[in-house]
């Protein structure tokens, strides 16, 4: 599997460090607010890039954090915690929110069919590991105590921008329009790796430290979390592009710094999601979630197929129209694939490998989601017999988790009900509030009459009486239905 490497900006074939577990890290959601649509992307990448390593055969172990404390509305270390921000916002505690929304989170991964990690841990569950990590950089030189709270200096390091080429002083947190310089730092780009009450009086949860009572920095969770899961060493570390600076670059410094060696092998990141005005938000626009694309009537795996559409390193824009587009792709893919008569003959090996070598080159480079898709339809083209199309789909579902044979299963039997309503040749008048008006059926029956002899002038008289005294009426197969309006 070729893959491209963040960290080495070129594409290298993914070789895990023991061929027996593949080492997977991915960073998960602040759960202060829902996920919107831009988020889950990155959500549903990383799912395709694990489930690919379980099609190639690999055993994978994947590690996610749940942001319960510790990240602040700036990644400059400013600005207050997240979680505090949604609490007041909702006028719960801070666990009440993160459990809600974690709840929510894994609700709508559900609906994208994305799986669920084989580890998941909240950040306020690992405070021992953070204060041993913070200890350890203490006493080596790497961190240091100023103004109440512990920073990681980053002047120790001999490379710290790992995944760029730009200057120091366009990449500077610290300094950037609008965010307030922190003084207790040595060098701007150096980060918190502890805060203590000495900042942030009102913060929600607080731990004893040897360095105070006070709580971790954002950063500080996932060396933390993934060493404590993980061991120390990964193979590969996913996450938004947004996260590469500063969050990935800090985890790294810090992550080497204590360890006293290489880290991660290989790091993914997935582009931005972008309404048509620019980068999608909480707080810009419409907040499109899930549960709106759904109010909506959308199919949540119609989204998961709009963006298996768009390579994951690439920004992806949303609109309205293009959604549209994949909802009526995605339904006539179904409908193409329940028109397969599964049973009706047999599967064919060398026609079913072929098909299979296709979609794995696809996925095998660099996790080209628009070629798999295009491999997909390739097997509907296919001269083979359907049974070995519907094993074909249903081996490249394993990864792309569209649901495809289910859905196609469930457009067949409501076709055939539909065939055998259509079929039926007794006419049923229906009251949608389940009532039974003798007067009001018969009056629909004379107009189904009048409609069968063509007399359209009594049809349409009848129907405007009714409608007059506010019945309203609709055909359908072998019927009628009213309703009072």
């Amino acid at each position: 599997m070729i893959l491209y490497n963040s960290a080495t900006r070129q594409r290298e074939e993914f070789v895990p460090n023991n061929p027996d577990l593949v080492k997977m890290y991915t960073c998960g959601p602040t759960v202060y607010h829902f996920a919107h649509i831009g988020n889950l992307r990155s959500y549903i990448m990383e799912d395709i890039l694990e489930k690919s390593l379980r099609y190639a055969g690999y055993n994978v172990k994947r590690v996610m954090n749940i942001t319960d404390v510790g990240h602040l509305t700036s990644d400059a270390d400013e600005g207050e915690d997240k979680m505090l921000k949604g609490a007041r916002r909702e006028h719960k505690t801070v666990m009440e929110i993160a459990q809600f929304y974690t709840d929510a989170f894994f609700e709508d991964c559900r609906k994208l069919n994305i799986k669920r990690p084989d580890v998941v841990e909240p950040a306020t569950n690992c405070i021992d590991e953070y204060i041993k990590i913070i200890t350890k950089l203490m006493d080596t030189g790497y961190a240091y105590f100023a103004g109440g709270n512990v920073y990681f200096d980053t002047s120790k390091l001999e490379r710290y921008y790992i995944f760029n080429d730009f200057n120091e002083e366009d990449l500077a947190v610290g300094v950037r329009e609008g965010v307030e310089e922190d003084t207790n730092k040595r060098n701007k780009n150096d980060f918190v790796l502890w805060f203590t009450k000495s900042k942030f009086e009102d913060q929600a949860l607080k731990w004893d430290s040897p360095w105070g009572v006070g709580y971790p920095g954002w950063h500080i969770e996932c060396s933390g979390i993934s060493m404590k899961h993980l061991g120390e060493d990964l193979d590969i570390h996913c996450g938004g592009i947004d996260n590469a600076f500063p969050h990935h670059t800090n985890e790294i410094a810090q992550s080497e710094a204590y360890l006293g060696h290489h880290w991660c092998n290989h790091w993914m990141h997935v582009f931005h999601l972008n309404a048509a005005t620019g980068k999608m938000s909480k707080s810009s626009g419409e907040f499109l979630t899930v549960s709106l694309l759904e109010e909506k009537g959308y199919d949540p795996l119609a989204y998961r197929f709009f963006c298996l559409q768009g390579h994951y390193r690439k920004v992806l824009v949303f609109t309205w129209e293009n959604l549209d587009n994949a909802q009526s792709a995605y339904n006539k893919l179904i409908a193409k694939i329940a028109a397969l008569k599964p049973g009706s003959s047999k599967v064919v090996s060398e026609d079913f490998y072929a098909l299979k070598e296709k979609f794995t080159a696809a996925l095998n480079n660099d996790l080209n989601t628009s070629l798999a898709v295009t491999a997909l339809y390739d097997v509907l083209k296919a001269k083979t017999t359907d049974d070995t199309k519907l094993a074909a789909i249903d081996d490249f579902d394993r990864v792309l988790g569209l649901d495809l044979i289910d859905k196609a299963i469930e457009k067949r039997a409501a076709d055939a009900k539909a065939a055998a309503a259509a079929a039926s040749t007794e006419y049923a008048v229906i009251a949608e509030d389940g009532t039974d008006d003798a007067e009001i059926t018969a009056k629909i029956l004379a107009r189904r009459d009048a409609k069968k002899a063509k007399n359209f002038a009594e049809a349409d008289r009848i129907r405007d009486e009714l409608k007059n005294a506010g019945i309203e009426v609709t055909d359908i197969p072998n019927g009628a239905k009213w309703k009072r309006v």
